[in-house]
């Protein structure tokens, strides 16, 4: 099985050639003007990172050289790429403190007008204004991934219908057991699903007020027993992260069955829309 890459910057080639004036820029983010890189730094292959700027225009584009062709690939070489693409970014991101990510795959071409880098160029122009009102927002600022569950069992610790059934459970037959089991299941899972429930809008007030912009996610597929009770990407000051972790403690101190996940911190990749110029078919989208 192969990764089909998503649509690439206009002017892709196919021949793969990497030929001076016909290579590709391959974009990772946007940095502010006269933002400076890490020593070293390199990105998809080992590639040397380096910037390309539109004078004037407040913003930086983060590329490396490359063939004219989008990475594809097995899945395991694309998932390696896609780490490299992260932990470059992450680097750089540390060492700026302020970048607009792009996703994977997001190439800029030569055309039979300019070069990759005159039209990366272009395109920063045009967007100037926007994408430094994006840079100012997101100045300081880290997205952090928080995932609230409840165990189902922990719940009913103290239920006293749920321990009746399991104490009535013991020396049982098995035909009766498994009935026994079945109601204790179903009695687990109300109970999670009402607090769950219950618990939903408050603990998304509580993280929404020590955070600039909450993101709300698909909660990933969740262990046998428990119940999502919030799933969220939270754009938050970096002075504000030990904020977050001090009320999630609070949360699992407030609620022993609540089992927590705290990730992060990244770039803002939930917060980051780079729009096209007014009346122009974009020159850079993400693939």
């Amino acid at each position: 099985m192969t990764y089909e890459s998503q649509e690439t910057l206009a002017g892709a080639a196919a021949d793969g050639a990497d030929a001076p004036g016909r290579n590709a820029l391959y974009v990772y983010a946007l940095l502010p003007e006269g933002a400076t890189l890490p020593p070293g730094a390199t990105g998809l292959d080992g590639r040397p990172l380096h910037l390309v700027t539109a004078p004037g225009s407040g913003v930086a584009a983060l590329v490396h050289s490359t063939a004219p062709a989008p990475y594809q690939g097995p899945d395991e070489q694309v998932r390696e790429w896609v780490r490299e693409q992260d932990a470059a970014l992450v680097a750089v991101w540390e060492y700026v403190g302020t970048a607009l990510p792009m996703t994977f795959n997001v190439l800029v071409a030569p055309d039979q007008e300019a070069d990759a880098e005159q039209r990366v160029r272009e395109w920063l122009a045009a967007r100037a204004d926007v994408l430094r009102d994006l840079l100012g927002s997101l100045a300081g600022r880290a997205e952090v991934r928080v995932e609230i569950s409840l165990d189902r069992e922990a719940v009913t610790e103290d239920d006293e219908e749920a321990k009746a059934l399991v104490e009535e459970m013991e020396g049982r037959s098995p035909g009766l057991r498994r009935m026994l089991a079945k109601r204790l299941e179903r009695l687990r899972k109300e109970a999670g699903d009402r607090l769950a429930d219950t618990l939903h809008a408050g603990v998304r007030r509580r993280l929404a007020a020590v955070a600039d912009d909450v993101s709300v996610r698909s909660a990933r597929a969740q262990e046998a027993g428990e119940v999502s009770v919030f799933a969220g990407a939270l754009l938050v000051r970096r002075e504000e992260i030990d904020t977050v972790g001090a009320l999630l403690a609070d949360l699992q101190e407030e609620h022993p069955a609540a089992r927590i996940r705290f990730l992060g911190p990244w770039p803002p990749y939930s917060f980051t829309e780079l729009p096209a110029a007014p009346g122009e078919e974009p020159v850079a989208e993400e693939g």
